[in-house]
């Protein structure tokens, strides 16, 4: 590794580091009151409000809740380093679903899943051991009627409590897919800058009320799952650890079990919980993480030369380091006029705009390689679906022949560099369109007039190579494709004039050139025309008989109207 990235890595543990750790920091000391909210939520009873109040108190000094928030600590910790590992800067989006099924099958993938759906579990246990009831055990005595003889009582299986800790695991890999579909571990970098509790009070609702969405379908999604497989980890649960089944109960792979409110609820509400922690902790990291951070644009000192802002912006560090370092620089552009003069300094000896050169000179990069990627995918976008057209080399067809008239090559040069408009990208077409047509195009529509342009460029329509607009306004990258622009046979029939006919020589030569299409093709379109003129006259004859219609119709209803107000004179008489 080289100096510089040594120096760029350690800026970044220095930057990230302290960011990541201050989100797990606020996010483990949110835990406790999320848990009292949990406990006072799952134990309500709104008969006897004083008591329940005073049991949820209670409960929060007891020694399992303190164990299981502690336990969630750990959890939480799991789940933010995560955060801090898969984070991007540059979302990756899969272009069709084969490439999201290999995303979701790749191994960081797949540890991803298994991590969360085991944190999930966890979450799962803590929520049922502090729910109390008949959520609190895996194992129970059973009933004396399942007991043997000899008084020694059989422990049976406690599916509640294995229904909520699959369905934690459940909602842990869910909460995983998720993570990679909706590109989660991406951070938008916020174009206003707020406090850090405003953005995050701001968006605690949205997160407390899509939390309580995502676990009623994921609740609804497990249920169904469980109705059908469930009967798969019971009976190996069972098998191991020799238990047996209370006949008394419903099997919670049935309809009926399955049914059960205060099941359901509280299975809800240990996805509400498990999905608010989790969200929290996310939420700050996201915060933390895209929080403005001043690079200096001068070293004060000598080891400071790599964490300056020109330095960071014109070398490869880390993505969300050079982020972070574009950041600074729109709001030093912005609201920082003492920075700003730093970046316009001139250096000493010499008088060099050094600063200014390389924040510039990275700028213009970015804004050059953005321009190339509009560009690719615009024709990537232009030929999808489409046949392969050919190139400009293949219909540049240059006079070979040596009874070739200089006439005939001036003739035929810009009628060879003139493609189709559907050959051409809407973004090249659009960026070019304002030089499509001179403004002397409107005065020389007379032959005569000394304004009017020559025969040739009426007739092409098209911006010529020699022309001094060529290259001095276009980029590299538009002027390259410049003969393939702008129109199709049938516009330069339509612009040319038809007092100078083409020479018959060139047309000629056009004409031979061609391939004639086979019979069956011009049949094909010969019967395509046909289908389509009849189709034509069909929806107009359809639309005049249901004017025809509609008029009745209004006439049937307006006419008895119109003989009373006609009558209404003589009735009156």
């Amino acid at each position: 590794m080289s100096p510089v990235a040594r120096e760029h890595q350690l800026l970044l543990r220095q930057i990230l580091g302290w960011r990541a750790a201050a989100s797990i920091a606020w996010s483990v000391l949110l835990l406790p009151l999320c848990t009292a909210a949990f406990i006072s939520v799952s134990t309500i009873d709104l008969f006897h409000p004083i008591q329940w109040i005073t049991s949820s108190f209670n409960d929060l000094y007891t020694s399992y809740v303190i164990f299981c928030v502690l336990l969630m600590s750990v959890v939480i910790l799991v789940i933010s380093i995560f955060n801090v590992e898969f984070h991007t800067v540059v979302p990756s989006i899969p272009c069709s679903r084969l490439a999201l099924i290999s995303k979701v099958i790749h191994p960081q993938q797949v540890i991803h899943s298994v991590v969360h759906a085991v944190m999930g579990m966890l979450v799962a246990w803590c929520a049922a051991v502090m729910t109390k009831g008949k959520f609190l055990f895996l194992s129970v005595p059973c009933p004396p009627s399942e007991s043997s003889a000899d008084d020694v009582p059989y422990m049976c299986l406690n599916e509640y409590h294995l229904f909520l800790l699959l369905l934690g695991a459940f909602m842990g890999y869910s909460y995983s897919l998720r993570y990679l579909v909706h590109h989660m571990n991406y951070l938008p970098f916020p174009i206003i800058q707020q406090y850090k509790y405003l953005r995050f009070r701001r968006s605690l609702p949205l997160l407390a009320k899509q939390s309580c969405v995502e676990s009623f379908y994921m609740v609804r999604n497990f249920c169904a799952a469980y109705y059908f497989f469930g009967y798969i980890p019971k009976a190996w649960i069972i098998t191991t650890m020799n238990l047996r089944i209370d006949s008394k109960l419903h099997p919670l792979d049935t309809v009926a079990g399955l049914l059960d409110l205060s099941l359901l609820y509280h299975s809800w509400l240990c996805g509400v919980f498990l999905l608010i922690t989790w969200y929290i902790a996310w939420l700050l990291f996201r915060i933390y993480s895209t929080e403005a951070h001043h690079f200096p644009v001068q070293p004060t000192f000598a080891e400071e030369t790599d964490q300056c802002l020109p330095k960071i912006l014109n070398s490869n560090p880390p993505p969300i380091l050079k982020f972070l370092a574009l950041q600074d620089l729109m709001f030093l552009s912005q609201y920082s006029s003492v920075r700003r003069q730093e970046v316009f300094s001139l250096s000493q000896p010499g008088g060099h705009p050094h600063n200014w050169t390389a924040v510039s000179r990275e700028c213009l990069n970015l804004l050059n390689d953005l321009t190339l990627k509009l560009i690719a995918h615009q024709e990537a976008a232009a030929t999808n679906g489409r046949l392969n057209q050919p190139s400009v080399g293949d219909l540049r067809k240059a006079p070979n022949t040596p009874g070739a008239t200089a006439e005939e090559s001036s003739l035929q040069t810009p009628r060879a560099g003139i493609l189709p408009r559907a050959h051409m990208t809407s973004l090249v077409k659009s960026s070019l369109l304002p030089l499509k047509t001179s403004p002397v195009a409107d005065f020389g529509s007379n032959l005569g007039s000394p304004f009017s342009p020559s025969p040739l460029t009426r007739k092409a329509g098209v911006l010529e190579l020699s022309s001094p607009w060529h290259g001095s306004v276009q980029s590299p990258h538009i002027m390259r494709r410049g003969p393939k622009l702008w129109t199709s046979y049938s516009d330069l029939q339509w612009t040319g004039s038809p007092q100078e006919p083409l020479p018959m020589t060139a047309v000629a030569k056009v004409t031979n050139g061609a391939v004639q299409p086979s019979s069956l093709y011009l049949w094909l379109q010969s019967k395509k025309e046909q289908i389509k003129s009849f189709l034509s006259k069909r929806v107009l004859i359809m639309y005049f008989f249901s004017k025809v219609k509609m008029s009745m119709r209004l006439s049937r209803n307006i006419l008895p109207y119109q003989l009373l107000l006609i009558l209404s004179p003589f009735i009156s008489k």
